[in-house]
């Protein structure tokens, strides 16, 4: 499992209380969630719990029915646009299946969220989006290719290349193992543990493979019956008595009894 590189400074991420309510439907109700600066924290849960939707209300892509979302110390509800433009440039995004943009080459799409600053010369744009392409797994040969040309393994690379692009503090992942092999799913999990040791980032990953969760993750955030009904260390996460829970972790919950 990562080590944490959390201190008693403000949490990165704090929510209160926090509905999500779409006309009869209710999502989250009373939903409470505290990210501390280093984590790296899993967020599962079954279908129609709210994971994607809560990691667009910390984003500000979508606003609660109610409750406060508080990212480094800026109350969403609260913040102008400024304020949420310099947020922006403290987090990054790795969305499921990459998203790139196929009409841009693979330097162009990392290089995309620095030239939309407007903060530096084109030249210092590429050179940067160059190391990030590196620090990503992926050498200098590959920067003039499309998305359409690149291994699924290699997507997404690129695209947490991007993620990385602007030096976030934090950095989202959505299922960033979904569709690639074993060897692909190992050599990305190492990859991001070394970014996060390496940046001193924050993390926070909606994902379904078990085997990341338990090899990368702090702590796991457990979606169900409209809240977080457990958070905790993986370990003490996998106790607690819930029919979903157990259900999830039936495999390794079997795999540790057989060993021990």
């Amino acid at each position: 499992m990562a080590d944490t590189n959390s201190t008693h400074a403000q949490p990165v991420i704090q929510i209160e209380k926090l509905w999500t309510q779409f006309g009869e439907t209710v999502i989250h109700q009373d939903l409470d969630l505290t990210v501390e600066p280093g984590e790296i924290v899993g967020l599962v849960g079954g279908s129609g719990s709210g994971k994607t939707t809560l990691v667009r209300q910390i984003l500000g892509l979508n606003r609660p029915t109610r409750g406060k979302v508080t990212v480094f110390g800026t109350d969403l509800s609260k913040a102008n646009v400024n304020q949420m433009m310099a947020l922006q440039n403290r987090w990054g995004m790795l969305f499921q299946m990459g998203a790139l943009f196929s009409a841009l080459t693979v330097i162009d799409n990392v290089a995309l969220p620095m030239r939309e600053l407007r903060a530096l010369p084109d030249y210092l744009i590429k050179d940067a989006a160059l190391l990030k392409l590196q620090l990503a797994g992926i050498g200098p040969e590959h920067a003039l290719k499309m998305p359409s040309d690149l291994s699924g393994g290699m997507i997404k690379r690129v695209a947490l290349a991007r993620a990385l692009s602007l030096e976030p503090e934090l950095l989202f992942l959505d299922e960033p193992t979904a569709g690639l092999d074993p060897a692909s799913s190992a050599a990305f999990v190492q990859l991001i543990l070394s970014l996060h040791k390496d940046m001193r980032l924050t993390v926070v990953m909606i994902t379904h493979d078990l085997e990341s969760l338990l090899s990368m993750c702090t702590k796991i955030a457990v979606l169900a019956d409209k809240h977080v009904i457990a958070y905790d260390t993986p370990e003490n996460v996998m106790k607690v008595k819930h029919p979903f829970i157990e259900k999830f972790f039936l495999s390794a919950r079997e795999e540790q009894h057989t060993v021990g």
